[in-house]
């Protein structure tokens, strides 16, 4: 891993697509490989994901953002549904000057990837879904841990989410409270208008009837004590999708940012592998 010296560094600041403003974040990488795209969850800032972005190989270019209503992006005029979503990410990357990028989402983030990959199949070269699942036609996650995140009070108060963090994510924040209250410190709600959009755009949605369309390599990351996204989700999910490989690790939801280094791995090797290897179940 690069040293706090040495390691890229991303900025932040605020263009606007299709009327939408947008927070943007975009660290530099060499040029020699594909960008990656980070689709964040509900409710999640950009900020959140720092731990795995400085984990990443340092030469790739890595390009994040907050979804309309979190952070530093304002709620829409409407609920976008998951087509929509992908249609402003499609035309973020235009403004942007990408062509085509790897996609990586997490949790309510990586249905909006697997939409984006469906949607713009010539936009998203490789596609990463971590602790995600098919929407609406799912095996659902632990009740209470459901009836937690129906509402954004974890993002309001740093106490709540440290107190219940473990009961909802699971896996490492079970155990090493630490990473609650570094959770809990770096995710700020943009507004709870927002939060409320995105759970509403995401009803009745699932990828199930198109997701055998896929033809990107896929990589599957889940945690084999994720309260919310029970694994048997990502086992489905492998089944469905032509090129699909599973890598279960252990830890819960926030694993991409609790196991950052041992995941940041996994992906790269994912996505500097030969077609004809990264293809197929593992």
């Amino acid at each position: 891993m690069p040293s706090e010296t040495t390691r890229p560094q991303a900025e932040a600041r605020t263009i606007t697509v299709r009327g939408q403003r947008l927070r943007v974040a975009i660290r530099s990488g060499n040029g020699t490989r594909t960008p990656l795209l980070l689709v964040n969850g509900i409710g999640v800032n950009l900020e959140v994901l720092q731990p795995f972005v400085d984990a990443l190989d340092p030469a790739i270019e890595v390009i994040r953002f907050d979804v309309p209503g979190t952070g530093g992006s304002p709620a829409p005029r409407i609920p976008y549904r998951f087509s929509m979503h992908a249609l402003l990410v499609t035309n973020m990357l235009d403004q942007l000057g990408y062509q085509q990028v790897d996609v990586l989402g997490v949790s309510w983030g990586g249905a909006l990837a697997q939409q984006f990959a469906f949607q713009y199949p010539v936009r998203c070269r490789r596609l990463i879904l971590v602790s995600t699942g098919t929407g609406a036609l799912m095996v659902p996650g632990n009740p209470s841990a459901l009836a937690r995140i129906a509402t954004p009070r974890r993002y309001q108060d740093p106490a709540y989410m440290a107190q219940i963090a473990g009961e909802i994510y699971g896996g490492k924040v079970r155990t090493h409270p630490e990473y609650a209250h570094e959770f809990a410190r770096t995710a700020h709600l943009g507004s709870v208008l927002g939060y409320f959009y995105q759970m509403l755009g995401g009803m009745g949605w699932t990828s199930i009837p198109w997701l055998r369309t896929l033809r990107q390599p896929t990589l599957i990351l889940h945690g084999d004590d994720d309260p919310l996204v029970p694994l048997v989700n990502a086992k489905i999910m492998q089944r469905l999708i032509p090129h699909a490989k599973l890598y279960i690790f252990h830890d819960g939801h926030l694993g991409l940012g609790t196991s950052a280094g041992e995941l940041a791995q996994v992906v790269d090797q994912f996505l500097t592998a030969p077609v004809s290897s990264s293809t197929g179940s593992a």
